[in-house]
């Protein structure tokens, strides 16, 4: 999962959702198999089937807004859309901004990805995405952080040798690792980094954020919420 750095400490203080006749769910699209843009140009991947659900059993009417990770958390409070689903970990910092639900995605670990095995993670240069928390801890490492806009000019910085590694959420990298034929490899050991997933909402809208708590709370008792992270991420992902 995303794990993002805030960025901003405004509040949006009449921004609250009072019930619109739709629930705007706002997600990078850039973060496979999170969530991403398929070939028809539409928001796809886990959350894009897990929001759809929850807006489901919640019986909302819901539409999807894409949003530079970037500034995700800044539109969400200025009312640009209703909720953030976007592989985005719940964290004490973040809590002061925004609420969240309770998570849809266990708790998970980053990990570190090179093109070699002998690389100098203590030392050398490693990639993460801007505004993460996986930046935030190479910063404090003693390895040189180069940050990126966008998880897939992390990969490239590895790849075209301006990185010695990219560290990111391991869900993300595992079918990178799995589809370059051996050119990029997990290295060091994983990093536990975050406490799960869940949606963020405006602190003012509560009786949203019940709703919603409400129908992943409904999904892990009835096994849907484990039949759709098996089926994006594999039969070793961590399940409720």
């Amino acid at each position: 999962m995303k794990h993002l750095i805030l960025s901003t400490t405004a509040l949006a203080l009449s921004a609250g959702l009072a019930f619109a006749d739709t629930v705007r769910m706002g997600t990078e699209g850039a973060y496979p198999p999170y969530n991403f843009i398929n070939d028809a140009g539409e928001i796809d991947g886990f959350e894009r089937e897990v929001g759809d659900e929850l807006c489901s059993r919640a019986e909302l009417t819901c539409e999807w807004v894409k949003n530079d990770w970037d500034s995700i958390i800044p539109n969400l409070v200025s009312g640009n859309y209703d909720t953030i689903i976007a592989g985005m970990s719940i964290t004490d910092e973040r809590d002061e901004v925004i609420d969240f639900t309770q998570d849809y995605y266990p708790p998970t670990a980053s990990a570190y990805v090179a093109g070699s095995e002998d690389v100098d993670l203590e030392g050398g240069i490693v990639a993460a995405q801007t505004a993460t928390i996986q930046a935030g801890f190479i910063a404090e490492s003693g390895a040189t952080l180069v940050e990126f806009a966008t998880p897939e000019e992390t990969i490239a910085a590895v790849r075209n040798g301006e990185a010695d590694a990219v560290f990111a959420d391991r869900d993300f990298l595992v079918p990178l690792v799995e589809e370059s034929g051996g050119d990029l490899m997990f290295v060091g050991d994983p990093v536990p980094l975050g406490g799960g997933v869940g949606m963020g909402l405006r602190e003012s809208d509560t009786e949203l954020r019940e709703k919603f708590d409400a129908a992943i709370t409904s999904m892990k008792e009835d096994g849907t919420l484990n039949e759709l992270l098996v089926k994006w991420f594999g039969d070793e992902v961590a399940t409720y």
